[in-house]
């Protein structure tokens, strides 16, 4: 289950104008099944002109919605921080496993 740990805000926009927008209210519904209900939003703005864009998702939700392909879902801040490394880490490969390597 997804904890929030802000208010995440749904926006409806038609090109780059804002139309509206609401809070992602806190639900019993678990992760994949908040995902598969904005998937179907999004197909539905599309279907009007529209689309949808979330603001300051928390960070379970950003996740799952890169997961799921859906990255393009959201926008300020959530968008902002994906892709930094913790602690000032670098990204990319830690280990190579060679194919002959035994299992340990």
């Amino acid at each position: 289950m997804l904890r929030p740990d802000n208010q995440a805000r749904i926006v409806l926009a038609r090109g780059d104008a804002e139309v509206a927008s609401w809070p992602l209210a806190p639900s019993d519904r678990t992760g994949l099944e908040l995902v598969d209900e904005l998937a179907r939003l999004q197909l539905a703005a599309q279907r009007l002109g529209c689309s949808i864009r979330l603001r300051d998702a928390w960070t379970d939700l950003s996740d799952l919605l890169d997961l799921a392909g859906l990255a393009d879902l959201l926008c300020g801040s959530a968008l902002e921080a994906r892709g930094e490394a913790e602690g000032g880490e670098q990204l990319g490969i830690e280990e190579v496993v060679q194919p002959r390597d035994p299992a340990v």
